[in-house]
Formats: C-alpha cells, sequence, structure tokens
C-alpha cells in the first residue's frame, strides 16, 4: 500500500529539511519517541528507534536511514512486528517557501498482509488522511519561531 502526500512551508528549505529529520517527536502525531542509535558520517546507514502510539495502542518499529540528500531528500526504511514503513520526504524551494512531499509505502505482515489484501482501498483512504494530517503538523511546527537549521 502506497500514498503520496505534500504541503507548502512557508519557510526556508534547509529549516524545513533540518526540522522535518531532526525533530520527528515534536511534530508528529503518531511519534512518541524517536532515538538514534548508531549516526554515520553522511546519514545513511544512520539506526534509529521509534515509538508510534494511535488509538491507544503502541508500535515500536527499528529504522535505518536509506537516503539522506541535505536538504533535498531523506528516506528511512522502519520494521515493525506487524508491519515495515518506507518513508522518503523531498524537499524543494518554492516561491512560497518550501514544498514538501512524502511518498509512503506499507507492507503488511501475516494478518495484516491479509487485511491489506482484502481491505486495502479503505486502509490507503484512511493512511491518506492520516498523512495529510501529518503534513498539516509539519507545516504548524516549522512556521513557529524555531531556531534556525543547525549546520
Amino acid at each position: 500500500m502506497q500514498h503520496v502526500a505534500s504541503i507548502i512551508v512557508d519557510r526556508p528549505i534547509a529549516d524545513v529539511f533540518w526540522l522535518t529529520t531532526e525533530h520527528v517527536a515534536d511534530w508528529s502525531l503518531v511519534v512518541v519517541k524517536d532515538e538514534v542509535l548508531k549516526e554515520t558520517p553522511d546519514g545513511v546507514g544512520t539506526t534509529f528507534h521509534t515509538i508510534t502510539e494511535e488509538h491507544g495502542k503502541q508500535m515500536e518499529f527499528s529504522g535505518v536511514v536509506t537516503r539522506c540528500d541535505p536538504p533535498h531528500a531523506h528516506a528511512v526504511k522502519m520494521t515493525g512486528a506487524m508491519f515495515d514503513i518506507e518513508t522518503e520526504f523531498l524537499f524543494e524551494q518554492v516561491a512560497t517557501g518550501t514544498l514538501v512531499t512524502q511518498t509512503a509505502a506499507v507492507t503488511g505482515k501475516g494478518f495484516v498482509w491479509l487485511m491489506m489484501l482484502l481491505f486495502g482501498w479503505l486502509m490507503t483512504k484512511s493512511q491518506c488522511e492520516a498523512s495529510a494530517k501529518e503534513l498539516e503538523s509539519l507545516k504548524a511546527y516549522c512556521e513557529r519561531e524555531l531556531p534556525a537549521a543547525a549546520g
């Protein structure tokens, strides 16, 4: 199951890239903990641990950065017990700020895979709505008075 969502953030591209990738638990509506385990010099291969919470249920994911091209692109693969998620953020400077495009692919395991096969159309609609809310939260976070991008 894959979906794409975009939003324009009224802030320079370097700031939006940094705030998106380095402050996930601060802007995300579902990520409650995001901890770097091992950082690599160029970002690719950096590993992390993430805990999400939706509808009162927590899930844990092990993650790895698969693409890091500041300030234009950042991608991760997260592995969980019930499903895996591959997410890529693309950043583009536009006249009114920064265009952020998120592509996410969810691959179910076991029973979740079967549910996705049977009810994927419903789940895709729900996931698109959730992604739109996440990006709205990112926009609000980035547009607040925050320090400029590091480095």
